[in-house]
């Protein structure tokens, strides 16, 4: 188009322009003069005060002087500088021969042996000296156990005695109390033509059969087994029971007032047998009703 092509060369010609008006700028106008000139002023005498007469400055008055302090250097006398010199000698030599003075003396043979027994002997007597204290703690935990030991043994000896002597004491009647029973009043409760060793303190005995009897107020036993056993011992063992109504031995414990022996074979038979007895069976009877089962054991 006619228009398009006109205003595009107008652009073109302008820019044209406009670089040839930069290159002429900075080729030819601007650049500075070399040298420089001189910048130009005018001169003013400041003076000293605000008002003065005549065409003739005054000359300016010298600066005062001022004398430089004199440095004052002390002679050298040749007296100092030798006692300085004695001096140093004086410590050296001092030096040398203090050096000389501490300097180790080398040991001979026989000084190194002597020294070597001594330490051989301190050595050995450590060494005896540990061995004791070793034996001396050693031979005190013995004797520490050996004293355990005894009174371990002395004590099941009381043990064993004391139940010896109350297991006599029951079955001779020879216990020494003045009152034994269990309503709580004095005296020693009980049936005067009952026996010492029966357990229960009111009732109807029974008569028993076979080294067996029992002690169980209005009930009739309907069964009543010995104990089984082949031991060689001999002895009474009384066994405390608990009845039910039904008749049936509920608990048994051996060994009460009573019993003679303290064997524990003994005392497992006469359980056992007593766990087998049966009674007759009473309704109107004590829902445990307590009572006692002796076995009297012999050589066979």
């Amino acid at each position: 188009m006619p228009g398009s092509n006109s205003h595009t060369r107008g652009i073109v010609a302008t820019i044209i322009f406009h670089g040839i008006l930069i290159f002429l700028l900075v080729f030819f106008g601007l650049h500075a003069p070399f040298p420089p000139p001189q910048e130009e002023a005018l001169l003013i005498n400041f003076g000293t005060d605000n008002s003065g007469r005549g065409l003739l400055e005054p000359a300016p008055a010298p600066p005062a002087s001022h004398p430089l302090p004199s440095r004052k250097t002390p002679p050298k006398t040749t007296e100092t500088s030798k006692e300085k010199i004695l001096t140093q000698d004086i410590e050296e030599a001092a030096a040398v021969e203090s050096g000389k003075e501490t300097k180790p003396k080398k040991p001979t043979a026989e000084e190194l042996r002597k020294k070597k027994q001594a330490e051989e002997a301190r050595k050995k007597r450590e060494e005896e000296l540990q061995k004791k204290r070793q034996e001396a703690l050693e031979r005190k935990r013995r004797e520490e156990e050996e004293r355990k030991r005894r009174e371990a043994e002395e004590r099941k000896k009381q043990e064993i005695l004391r139940r010896t002597k109350n297991a006599f004491a029951n079955a001779q009647g020879t216990a020494n109390t003045a009152s034994e029973g269990e309503t709580g009043g004095k005296g020693n409760q009980g049936n005067p033509e009952g026996s010492a060793q029966a357990g229960a303190h009111a009732g109807t005995p029974g008569t028993g059969s076979g080294g067996v009897s029992y002690s169980l107020g209005g009930r009739t036993p309907q069964k009543l087994p010995l104990p089984e056993y082949n031991y060689q011992v001999a002895g009474v063992v009384v066994v405390e029971v608990t009845v039910d109504r039904n008749g049936n031995v509920t608990k048994a414990t051996p060994g009460v007032k009573g019993s003679t022996t303290l064997n524990q074979d003994l005392l497992n038979a006469a359980k056992k047998a007593a766990l087998a007895s049966k009674f007759d069976r009473k309704p109107n009877a004590p829902a445990f009703q307590k009572g006692t089962i002796t076995y009297k054991f012999i050589l066979q």
